[in-house]
């Protein structure tokens, strides 16, 4: 029960003349072809889904060596995603049961999407649902802030970010461990807010996460939220300041109805050990 290497012509397919008759290349015969004319006999990396290991890339293998006579390996290296699933079913077009980045995209920020990708190994599978989604979402907003924290002007030692940068980079090295690099990041942050508490400086922990999980993972850092027009920035910042100088008379019923106003215009506010940060919901 070999594989098939080249198929007899079908009517409206596109067909060759070969000395066993018109006909066609098989699905795995002209991934080799196309691989060897373009790339020579060996590639350096192989990537695919997990549901291609068999048949296809074995079959890959098989014939592309074979035809070296077993002289060169097909590829180095080997890296099979895990399959995005839905439903506990795998996601595909052909069972039509698809979301789409574009979909996913009105509905959630950049960052939020990565995160939740992120967060699962590339081998592993990962399932598809608005929950995982949300708090990826509620995640990504920690990871932000800790980012853009701005600190008091007068500040202790430096918190030393090197341990979670070498943990970063150990489980990078480590084919790709996504969701320990991440980890480092979230240990970071939650550094990062306490240094902040106790006065001291985070410059460059800040940097470090900048590099690390910007630079290399690709978060963006930025609020996705509505833009805010000059007019309506002056106006939340006075609600905002209306409502902190009326946490600290204790006049807590007015500084709810200020907490209210802004709520209405679609504010979340978040309340730091230096002031009340505020962003728009999108």
């Amino acid at each position: 029960m070999d594989f098939v290497l080249w198929k007899a012509a079908k009517p409206g397919e596109p067909t060759w003349d070969s000395p066993w008759g018109p006909g066609r290349p098989g699905w795995h015969i002209e991934c080799s072809v196309m691989s060897r004319h373009y790339l020579g006999s060996t590639i350096d990396i192989h990537g695919g889904g997990q549901d291609l290991i068999f048949p296809h890339h074995e079959n890959e293998i098989a014939q592309s060596e074979a035809f070296e006579d077993g002289d060169a390996p097909f590829s180095q290296f080997w890296m099979h995603n895990g399959l995005l699933q839905l439903d506990k079913e795998k996601m595909s077009k052909s069972l039509g049961n698809l979301v789409t980045v574009k979909e996913t995209l009105e509905r959630f920020e950049p960052d939020a999407i990565r995160l939740f990708v992120l967060q699962s190994h590339y081998r592993s599978p990962l399932s598809y649902s608005e929950e995982s989604l949300e708090g990826a979402k509620r995640a990504a907003l920690r990871l932000r802030q800790a980012v853009n924290l701005k600190r008091p002007e007068n500040t202790g030692d430096a918190l030393d970010a090197s341990a979670y940068c070498e943990r970063f980079k150990t489980a990078m090295d480590d084919d790709f461990n996504t969701p320990q690099a991440v980890a480092a990041l979230f240990d970071l942050a939650r550094e990062i807010n306490r240094a902040v508490e106790h006065g001291r400086d985070v410059d460059e922990a800040q940097e470090t996460m900048r590099e690390l999980g910007g630079q290399v993972l690709g978060f963006t850092y930025t609020d996705p939220d509505i833009a805010v027009s000059s007019e309506m920035s002056v106006r939340i910042q006075a609600l905002v300041d209306k409502r902190q100088a009326l946490r600290t008379e204790r006049n807590f019923a007015e500084a709810d109805a200020a907490r209210d106003d802004l709520t209405a215009l679609g504010v979340t506010l978040t309340d730091t050990p230096i002031g009340t940060e505020w962003h728009l919901q999108g």
